[in-house]
C-alpha cells in the first residue's frame, strides 16, 4: 500500500520530543501537515492554524495524530472521523470515557482506525515481563510513580484542569503497564487524591487495588518528586520477584536483569500502520477506567498550594 500521509495535530511538548521522530523514522508514514494554532510547525511541512483548515484547504491526508490536550480531543477526532480519516489518540484517549465509547462507535461505522496509543505498553520490558508472569501465582504488586512535575509538564496548565488528570496523567502510564502484564483483571478498593489548594486535579495518590483471586495492588503517585525519578512496578510471586524499572524500560527477573533503548513510540507507530492496513481498531479503555474509578471513589484532601 501506498504510505500513509499524517498530519500531527498540537505541536507540544510530546509532538516533537516523540511523535515526530517516530514518524520521520517509519517508512510507513509521511508527515505532510501539522496543526497549532502558536507554533510555527515543522520545517517544510505546511502548518494550519485549525484543523477545520487544513481540511479545508490543506494537502491530502490518511490520518492525524491528536496530541492536544484531552480536553478538546473529541471535537478533533470525530471531525477527522467523519472524513473516514484514521486517528491516533495520545494518552489518555479522551476527556471522558463516554467520549471515548462514541468515538469508537464512529470509527466502526465509516471504517476509519481509531487507535488508542498507551505507549507504556510498548515499552521493552513490558512483554517478556507479561510472558513470564502468565500462570505465576501473583502475591502482591507495588506501583511507585514518582516524578517532578515541573520537568515533565513546564508550564502545561491543563494538566490541573478537570479533564486534565493531575498526577494521573502520569499515573495511567503505570496503570496501563500494570493491566497489560498482570494475568488477571483488578480493582480500585480505595484512594486517596491530594489535591493543591489552587488546583482542581490532585498532585499526589495513593492507592489499593485488588485482584479478582484477592491479590492486593498498592500504587503510591506523586509529583513532587525531586532528583531522581522513580517508575517502578514489583510483583512478587511464587517463582520470585519481578521488578520493572524506568517505566518498563528495566526489567529484573530471579534470573537477571535487562535494560534497552527508549522505543516505545517507534513500537506505538509500527502498531498504528498495522492497524490501518487491517482495517482495524484498537481502543482499550481499561487504565482510563480505572482512574475514573479512583476520581469517583476516591477521597479528596486538600494540600499545600502548588505554584510551578
Amino acid at each position: 500500500m501506498a504510505g500513509i500521509r499524517i498530519a500531527v495535530v498540537g505541536m507540544g511538548k510530546i509532538a516533537r520530543d516523540q511523535h515526530l521522530p517516530s514518524i520521520a523514522g517509519n517508512a510507513e508514514f509521511e508527515l505532510v501537515a501539522s496543526v497549532s494554532p502558536r507554533d510555527p510547525g515543522v520545517e517544510g511541512v505546511a502548518n494550519f492554524r485549525s484543523l477545520e483548515a487544513l481540511l479545508a484547504d490543506g494537502p491530502a491526508i490518511d490520518a492525524i495524530a491528536l496530541c492536544t490536550p484531552p480536553q478538546v480531543r473529541y471535537s478533533l477526532a470525530t471531525m477527522a472521523l467523519e472524513k473516514r480519516l484514521h486517528v491516533f489518540l495520545e494518552k489518555p484517549p479522551g476527556a471522558t470515557l463516554a467520549e471515548v465509547d462514541a468515538l469508537e462507535a464512529q470509527a466502526a461505522q465509516t471504517g476509519a482506525t481509531l487507535f488508542a496509543g498507551w505507549h507504556s505498553r510498548f515499552a521493552a520490558g513490558v512483554a517478556p515481563a507479561k510472558a513470564w508472569l502468565a500462570g505465576r501465582r501473583i502475591d502482591r504488586v507495588s506501583i511507585v510513580w514518582r516524578e517532578d512535575v515541573r520537568v515533565w509538564h513546564p508550564g502545561q496548565a491543563w494538566i490541573w484542569e478537570p479533564g486534565g488528570l493531575g498526577v494521573f496523567d502520569p499515573g495511567i502510564n503505570a496503570l496501563s503497564i500494570a493491566t497489560e502484564i498482570l494475568p488477571e483483571p483488578f480493582f480500585l478498593e480505595s484512594a486517596t487524591l491530594s489535591t493543591p489548594a489552587n488546583r482542581a486535579a490532585p498532585i499526589a495518590a495513593d492507592l489499593a487495588f485488588r485482584s479478582a483471586s484477592g491479590t492486593p495492588i498498592t500504587m503510591d503517585l506523586d509529583w513532587r518528586q525531586t532528583g531522581p525519578q522513580s517508575w517502578d512496578i514489583v510483583v512478587d510471586t511464587d517463582a520470585g520477584t519481578l521488578r520493572l524499572a524506568k517505566g518498563g524500560a528495566v526489567l529484573t527477573l530471579p534470573e537477571g536483569s535487562s535494560e534497552h533503548d527508549d522505543a516505545e513510540y517507534a513500537g506505538l507507530y509500527a502498531r498504528f500502520a498495522a492497524l490501518v492496513r487491517d482495517g482495524r481498531s484498537e481502543v482499550d479503555t481499561t487504565p482510563f477506567t480505572l482512574v475514573a474509578d479512583a476520581f469517583l471513589r476516591g477521597t479528596r484532601v486538600s494540600v499545600a498550594a502548588f505554584d510551578d
